[in-house]
């Protein structure tokens, strides 16, 4: 099994026609004709581990309000075990995103930082989950979830399992003992500065591994593809997929979720980047966060 714990919302996307200016203001008005509701981070990484064939397990904060419940029944309804700790205080966290004529036109993001209680509850939540977890996967935000994430890893490694971390921010202290983080390339830059070289972004890639008792680092590189360093060996480096770039909205919570379910499979982190590769190619080719499937990625 597959656990997921980190920071959850929900991707809700207004679609209509964008036809003409407000008289209020020098913006398009847009006539709403659907709406759709997708699982966004954490959610999103747990639906994607699911949809490539996984037993996955969740657990996350959310706020007690409609959006909740409509995040909540996606998850189930996709066969995920979850543990969706709530917390009264606070809005579930929204990223609403104004689409005319297939552009995005606005994207209104709603947000609350959960109380001090519900991160307690959602860490002992996902402790008693990690015994029957093969692969621990840390979905981090940044919206307040993962307060305990040293904690969190350090539970996991006692208990001998893998440990994946999506980092936030340049603090990567609160990941240390992890077996593999997943910077994309601004995160890496914020992290260590920036390179003029291949080799310069190596040894700083492996001054991150030493400082941080990391296992491994996957970098993704957006157009460039992805990147693996480890102590033991050198970097690999793959190119990437994707044929058309479409929207790269959640194609990292895609990686994460694809290199997860192949470490289950019995691949090596080496080969394990190259369904991550290739599962992020089939995720930006479509629009907004979506679930590939097994047979796209596996088949």
């Amino acid at each position: 099994m597959i656990l997921v714990i980190g920071d959850s919302m929900l991707d809700r996307y207004w679609f209509g026609d964008a036809t003409r200016l407000s008289q209020e203001a020098p913006v398009p008005i847009v006539k709403m004709l659907r709406e759709e509701q997708r699982p966004g981070a954490a959610a999103n990484v747990a639906m994607n581990c699911a949809a490539m064939g996984a037993k996955t397990a969740l657990t996350t904060i959310l706020g007690r309000d409609v959006y909740a419940e409509a995040l909540q029944a996606i998850v189930l309804d996709h066969g995920i075990s979850n543990v969706c700790v709530r917390d009264c205080a606070i809005k579930t966290t929204q990223k609403l995103r104004v689409i005319g004529k297939q552009q995005q036109i606005a994207r209104i993001d709603i947000e609350d930082r959960p109380g001090p209680e519900a991160v307690d509850a959602m860490s002992s939540a996902a402790k008693r989950m990690m015994a029957s977890a093969e692969v621990v996967i840390i979905s981090d935000y940044g919206k307040g979830a993962l307060t305990n994430v040293r904690a969190l890893i350090e539970h996991a490694k006692g208990l001998g399992k893998t440990v994946l971390v999506d980092p936030k921010g340049h603090d990567y202290n609160k990941y240390r003992g992890a077996d593999l983080v997943k910077p994309n390339i601004n995160e890496m830059r914020e992290l260590c500065g920036g390179w003029d070289s291949e080799d310069q972004l190596a040894k700083k890639a492996l001054d991150t591994l030493k400082n941080g008792n990391f296992g491994a680092i996957l970098l993704t590189r957006a157009a460039d593809g992805m990147s693996l360093f480890s102590a033991i060996g050198d970097p690999i480096h793959i190119q990437t997929v994707a044929k058309e770039v479409f929207d790269v909205s959640g194609a990292g919570d895609t990686a994460i979720a694809a290199f997860a379910v192949a470490l289950t499979r019995g691949h090596s982190m080496a080969d394990a980047v190259c369904y991550a590769n290739k599962a992020a190619g089939v995720a930006v080719s479509k629009f907004g966060t979506v679930a590939v499937s097994e047979s796209e990625v596996f088949g």
